[in-house]
C-alpha cells in the first residue's frame, strides 16, 4: 500500500479490501460451486487402435456412455501433428479411427464424438491458458521428455501439448477425466491451471478428478520389448496387435512374441514380462483370472501357448473387425457423425469460450462499439 505522509489514504485501503473481499468471495465459491458431472478423454489417430488403447481407454468409454454419463470424446488430431505427419495419412487415420470407435461401440446418439480440429475454441484457450502456465513446470513434464530424446530440434507443439491437453479437458468444463498412470502428471497440470484462472477470474472450471484406469491393462507391454508398454507410435508394428490386424497378421505377431527360455506357462509379470504379457492379453479376452489361464495352459510350452493365445485372439476380434469395415464401407455416415459430433461440441465449448474471454477482457470489436455508443448516449441525455 502506498503511504502519503506516514499516513494510508483512505481510498487506497478501500481499494485494497475490495480486492480482498472480491478473492475471498472467489475461494469460497470456488468451494461451493457444484458442477455437473462430465467426462472428458481423447485419443490421437497416428495409427490402428491396438489392444491397449482398446482395453485400457475405448472400453472403459463404452461402459461409462452406457452407465448413462454425460460424456465427450475427441479425436485429437492436433495433438498427433506435435511430430511430422503425412496430411493423406492422417486423414485416413481419422475416419478409420472414427470408424473404430462406433465398432467398439460408441454410439453418437448417447455420446458426442467429434474431431478436435473442428472446433477452433480448443487453441483460442489453449492460448490464454498458455500465458498462465511456466516453462519450468512443462520442462518436468515425462512424455515431453520422452519423446524430445529422439529430436535434434524441439518443436514449440510438442513443448505445450500439455497446454493444449488442458484446454481440451476444460473447455467442456469436465469434471472426470480417465487416465492411465503415465498421464497423472499432465492432469494434474490441468488441476493446477483450473485453480490459478479460478482464482484470478473467480468460479469457471471445475477441477476435474481422474478415472484411474486399472494399471496391468492401461499398460499392455510391447510383443517385442516387454520393457516398453504396446505403443501406436513403436516403429515395429509387430510390437502391438492391432484391432483391424487379418488372422494372418495375429498369428505371426503372437509367434514372434518375445518371451524367454522357460518352456512352462506362469504369470509372474516381474520375471516373465513376455509370457504375462501374453497371459494378460489372453485373461482379457476370455475374463478367466490368469490362474485360471496358467491352469488350462498347463502340459503346453511357450511356443504352443502363443498359438492358443493366437486363436482367442482371433476369435475375439473378428466381429469387431467386420465392424469397422461396414462403416469403412459407408464413409459418408462416418463423416456425417464426426460433423455432427462437432456441432454439438461446438455448443459447449462457445459457451465456456464466451465466458472466459469475458472475465480475461477479450471482448471483440463489436461489443466495444456497442458499449461505445451506449456511454454516448448517457453522456447526451445528462
Amino acid at each position: 500500500m502506498k503511504l502519503i505522509y506516514g499516513t494510508i489514504r483512505r481510498e487506497t485501503l478501500n481499494n485494497y479490501s475490495v480486492i480482498f473481499c472480491s478473492q475471498f468471495r472467489r475461494n469460497q465459491s470456488n468451494k461451493a460451486y457444484k458442477w455437473p458431472r462430465r467426462v472428458f478423454s481423447g485419443i490421437q489417430p497416428t495409427g490402428s487402435m491396438h489392444l491397449g488403447n482398446y482395453f485400457g481407454a475405448v472400453q472403459r468409454w463404452v461402459e461409462l456412455q452406457n452407465a448413462g454419463e454425460d460424456v465427450i470424446y475427441s479425436i485429437a488430431d492436433l495433438h498427433s501433428i506435435t511430430l511430422p505427419q503425412d496430411p493423406k495419412q492422417l486423414q485416413a487415420h481419422v475416419l478409420k479411427l472414427a470408424a473404430t470407435l462406433l465398432a467398439c461401440g460408441i454410439d453418437p446418439d448417447k455420446s458426442i464424438l467429434f474431431q478436435q480440429s473442428r472446433v477452433p475454441e480448443h487453441t483460442q484457450l489453449c492460448w490464454v491458458l498458455g500465458c498462465i502456465t511456466t516453462m519450468p513446470r512443462l520442462a518436468h513434464i515425462p512424455t515431453y521428455k520422452e519423446k524430445s530424446l529422439t529430436l535434434k530440434e524441439v518443436p514449440l507443439g510438442l513443448y505445450i501439448y500439455p497446454v493444449l491437453q488442458a484446454a481440451d479437458i476444460l473447455l467442456y468444463r469436465a469434471t472426470q477425466v480417465p487416465v492411465g498412470e503415465d498421464q497423472t502428471q499432465n492432469l494434474q497440470l490441468v488441476q493446477h491451471l483450473a485453480k490459478i484462472f479460478n482464482n484470478r477470474h473467480g468460479p469457471t472450471f471445475p477441477v476435474p478428478e481422474a478415472i484411474m484406469a486399472d494399471s496391468s491393462i492401461s499398460r499392455l507391454k510391447s510383443l517385442r520389448d516387454p520393457s516398453k508398454k504396446m505403443s501406436k507410435s513403436d516403429q515395429d508394428p509387430r510390437s502391438r496387435i492391432e484391432i483391424t490386424d487379418t488372422p494372418e497378421d495375429l498369428l505371426e505377431k503372437c509367434k514372434k512374441a518375445v518371451t524367454d527360455f522357460t518352456s512352462e506357462v506362469t504369470f509372474d509379470p516381474e520375471k516373465r514380462p513376455g509370457v504375462a504379457n501374453l497371459i494378460t492379453i489372453h485373461s482379457l479376452f476370455t475374463g478367466l483370472d490368469p490362474a485360471e489361464v496358467c491352469k488350462q495352459a498347463r502340459g503346453l510350452d511357450t511356443g504352443r501357448y502363443k498359438l492358443v493365445v493366437a486363436d482367442v485372439i482371433q476369435e475375439s476380434l473378428k466381429p469387431l473387425r467386420l465392424r469397422v469395415q461396414e462403416y469403412m464401407s459407408e464413409p459418408q455416415y462416418v463423416e456425417q457423425v464426426l460433423e455432427q459430433g462437432a456441432e454439438r461440441a461446438s455448443q459447449v465449448a462457445h459457451e465456456t469460450w464466451n465466458d472466459v474471454r469475458a472475465k480475461v477482457g477479450l471482448s471483440v470489436l463489436q461489443d466495444v462499439y456497442r458499449s461505445n455508443l451506449l456511454t454516448k448516449k448517457e453522456v447526451r441525455g445528462k
